[in-house]
């Protein structure tokens, strides 16, 4: 069977990371190019992949996407391009990097990413367009909704739940049974031991209230 067409939407640093794994897979995917919004990336070269021009591309093709953003500062941002760009669910890559650790059973939504060492402990229905940096851990009854952003080390006790559009800072750790609302940020190392609002960003250890977030 041959390899799927890919391209990767972004320019950035996930977009090169992305790259990377789906390059450990040869007979799965075959990279094309990358998409970027930002006239001073088109032309360049992304490890060696062209960055072909706009985001609009994709409808001239039927190969596969993959949205490659992720920012602290708009953890809805991934899911407002997949729903600028309307592309059908089939049209959306799952990559898993082959150094990943994912339980039998665990369903992955389209467009998730999980990079290398993350590890999913128990079967558990993990969202659309989720990022999962490397050495993320998700455990047992865990609930993790569309566009979650998993920044490297990030872990989860079990059943905690995340909202959609939430992001999880580096090396940032959740208690068993807690909450992070729907577009919330996590900062980088904190511990939550309780449960974090929607649209808020929390920091520290333990984790407490920073301040409203924009809700983009």
């Amino acid at each position: 069977m041959s390899p799927r067409p890919l391209l990767l939407v972004g320019g950035g640093g996930l977009a090169r990371e992305v790259l990377a794994a789906v390059r450990l897979t040869p007979d799965r995917w075959l990279p094309l190019g990358a998409l970027d919004d930002d006239p001073a990336r088109h032309g360049a070269d992304l490890d060696g992949l062209p960055v072909l021009g706009g985001t609009d591309l994709v409808h001239t093709s039927d190969a596969a996407v993959v949205a490659c953003v992720a920012n602290a500062h708009r953890p809805r941002g991934r899911l407002g391009v997949v729903a600028r760009l309307g592309l059908p669910d089939h049209r959306w890559a799952t990559v898993v990097h082959p150094a990943a650790s994912v339980a039998a059973g665990t369903t992955l939504g389209p467009g998730t990413v999980l990079l290398a060492g993350a590890v999913v402990t128990a079967p558990v229905r993990i969202g659309a367009h989720v990022v999962a940096m490397p050495h993320t851990l998700i455990t047992h009854d865990c609930e993790v909704h569309d566009g979650v952003t998993f920044a490297g080390r990030a872990s989860l006790g079990g059943s905690v739940r995340v909202g959609a559009g939430a992001y999880l800072g580096q090396a940032s750790a959740v208690r068993e049974g807690a909450s992070i609302g729907a577009g919330a940020v996590v900062g980088m190392g904190s511990v939550v031991l309780t449960d974090v609002p929607a649209g808020e960003v929390w920091v520290g250890n333990p984790a407490r209230r920073l301040r409203e977030g924009n809700g983009s």
